[in-house]
């Protein structure tokens, strides 16, 4: 199937913050392909990425990360979106979004320890070529991801999508609209490494839920040691101790004063718990093969 921008898609009038991020992601290009890679050769590759789940809490831990005083953020906004959406512009173009080797330098002096810069693309997670792209590139980066309630994922993911000027069915034509809308398409995209799927990014509500093929994808090609896995539940209900296994991940230390916030939510009417229950009945299986994948229970079926 060819995939094709929905109503209210990229050739679609948008709201006026989806525009405003559509032309910031247009800057970014521009630097990247301008100064920032002019310059790439003395400037490093991220030390870790925020790499999904997409509406699991990415922005939030981006943004409790950034507070830390050892995390440069990137150039120009926290997602480069370059092992998914953006391989075509290249590695220069990728490491012109990073600081250079004498801020860093600087930064450590300045610390007593080498700060660390990463970004959060939270597609890399579900894009099939990205695991392979990030492992070819990236040998030494560590990733972080975040996991939620996919029934919750699912109903987030489809007013962020309807918000943004991307999706115009309601939840349940939109879910059952899914499968015929990324039909073929991830094959599609490995037979193609160059071709996009609008379909696949912003439409997959349930597929992306399904959270043990992506995470043996991930690990298969960069290793379990490489990744840490963030229940978001646990994050957002008792952040501390999660903050703090984050942060001895990464080998930064503790950094008092962190303010724990959410980011990125939207208000919504909530789905009710006999719709919840049968599509929590879809994941059942996923969940299970989840729990011995990770040693834990996920804070959802707890």
């Amino acid at each position: 199937m060819t995939a094709r921008p929905a109503p209210g898609g990229p050739g679609s009038p948008s709201g006026p913050r989806e525009r405003a991020r559509q032309v910031a992601q247009r800057v970014a290009v521009t630097a990247g392909d301008g100064w920032g890679q002019l310059s790439a050769s003395r400037r490093d590759p991220p030390d870790y990425l925020i790499v999904g789940a997409q509406r699991c809490g990415t922005t939030s831990l981006f943004k409790t990360l950034a507070q830390h005083p050892g995390v440069v953020r990137p150039r120009w906004h926290k997602g480069v979106h370059y092992f998914d959406t953006g391989y075509h512009h290249g590695p220069r173009w990728y490491r012109g979004h990073f600081p250079t080797r004498a801020q860093r330098s600087a930064a450590e002096r300045r610390l007593g320890y080498p700060p660390l810069s990463g970004e959060s693309s939270p597609y890399y997670l579900f894009h099939p070529l990205a695991a392979a792209r990030i492992a070819a590139d990236l040998p030494r980066t560590r990733l972080l991801v975040t996991l939620r309630d996919p029934v919750e994922r699912a109903y987030s993911a489809h007013s962020h999508e309807r918000g943004k000027g991307f999706e115009d069915l309601p939840f349940e034509e939109a879910l059952a609209a899914e499968p015929g809308r990324i039909a073929g398409e991830a094959e599609r995209l490995a037979a193609d490494p160059t071709a996009a799927s609008f379909h696949l990014q912003h439409h997959a509500y349930l597929t992306r839920g399904h959270y043990l093929p992506q995470l043996e994808r991930l690990a298969a090609a960069v290793g379990r040691d490489r990744m840490l896995v963030i229940d978001a539940g646990d994050f957002f209900v008792d952040p501390e101790p999660v903050y703090a296994r984050v942060l001895d991940f990464l080998g930064l230390p503790p950094a008092p004063g962190t303010v724990f916030e959410k980011h990125n939510s939207r208000a919504r009417s909530p789905l009710s718990a006999a719709r919840a229950e049968q599509l929590a009945d879809q994941f059942a299986a996923d969940d299970e093969g989840l729990v011995a994948w990770l040693g834990a229970t996920p804070s959802w079926r707890r």
